[in-house]
């Protein structure tokens, strides 16, 4: 078994709707060390147990890729969540509602034979927005507003490299809240009410479009519906730039132009970009919480060469 420094090591994992991802990172060099990363597929809506397995299950297997066990593990975890007791807060949301009042954090503690101190998390929008100021999208902007679309709707503001979870998905919208407008489940519902079809994800949507119209004007009031929303935020917190990830925004040739010419005509000078780092974003900025008042511009430096890894799914 290779002998490594506790303190240079550390299990990262970015926890999605359909997924975790896990790798380990060398803090000392601000590197995903790429031969660990691990990839499992998880039921967000299934029982407590099968979700917790699949996430010690990549744990583990990203520990047995790198050679050693783990002394500290951070996570990038969707919201609602007591992100400093480890206790998760989810319901209503359509996705992990079998663990809510779960303790994580003693789980995992348990499971990895570790410190409970040292099973840490953070907000998932939060690491990922903080990963792209650093060395992707976000880079050079002093204001960013960062909004994932995928199996929930995330949201963060980073203000001179300080990233907060902004919870936009719970602000009420129409007849509900942003989360239900802003979700795979949301194309998924109105495919069904307007065709009586069933549809696996939006990538199965996507595919059709050439030859389903219902397909086109699903995003088109998407786009009408993300636009209306946002510009409330927008003339709010006057952000530099807007960074748009997640599975949804693989489809950004389907809304990306319309949400610009929308937005322009409620605010001015409107930037958006499209997120560069995929859940390689995620699995950096939960890191960089770690280190005391880091600095910003040499982890820029240091961290910008994520650009050129592989851009898996976020």
């Amino acid at each position: 078994m290779s002998q490594h420094s506790k303190n240079n090591y550390v299990i990262s994992a970015d926890i999605g709707g359909t997924h975790i991802t896990a790798a380990v990172v060398d803090l000392e060099k601000k590197i995903i060390i790429e031969d660990t990363r691990t990839r499992i597929s998880v039921d967000s809506q299934g029982a407590a147990t099968e979700i917790l397995e699949n996430w010690s299950s990549a744990l583990i297997q990203a520990c047995q890729k790198f050679g050693s066990p783990a002394h500290q593990v951070a996570l990038a975890m969707p919201g609602p969540f007591d992100y400093k007791n480890g206790i998760s807060l989810i319901k209503d949301l359509h996705k992990y509602e079998a663990i809510y009042g779960l303790n994580i954090k003693s789980y995992l503690s348990e499971v990895l034979k570790i410190e409970a101190e040292d099973v840490l998390f953070r907000n998932d929008a939060e690491a990922f927005l903080q990963g792209e100021v650093l060395a992707g999208a976000g880079t050079g902007f002093r204001k960013v507003l960062g909004i994932t679309l995928g199996t929930g709707f995330g949201s963060a503001l980073s203000f001179d490299g300080i990233t907060k979870d902004l919870n936009l998905g719970s602000e009420p919208y129409q007849d509900s809240i942003a989360d239900d407008y802003f979700s795979t489940r949301w194309f998924l519902r109105q495919y069904y009410e307007l065709t009586g079809l069933s549809v696996s994800g939006v990538s199965g949507l996507t595919s059709m479009v050439k030859h389903n119209p219902v397909v086109t004007d699903i995003f088109e009031e998407f786009t009408a519906n993300l636009s209306l929303f946002l510009k409330h935020i927008i003339r709010a917190e006057k952000p530099d730039v807007i960074v748009i990830g997640g599975n949804i925004a693989k489809a950004s040739n389907l809304f990306l132009n319309g949400l610009i010419d929308q937005l322009a005509g409620y605010v001015e000078n409107v930037k958006i970009r499209m997120a560069l780092l995929g859940e390689d974003a995620a699995l950096m900025g939960r890191l960089l919480v770690l280190q005391p008042k880091p600095d910003v511009v040499s982890h820029l430096h240091q961290l910008r060469i994520l650009i050129s890894i592989p851009n898996h799914d976020q």
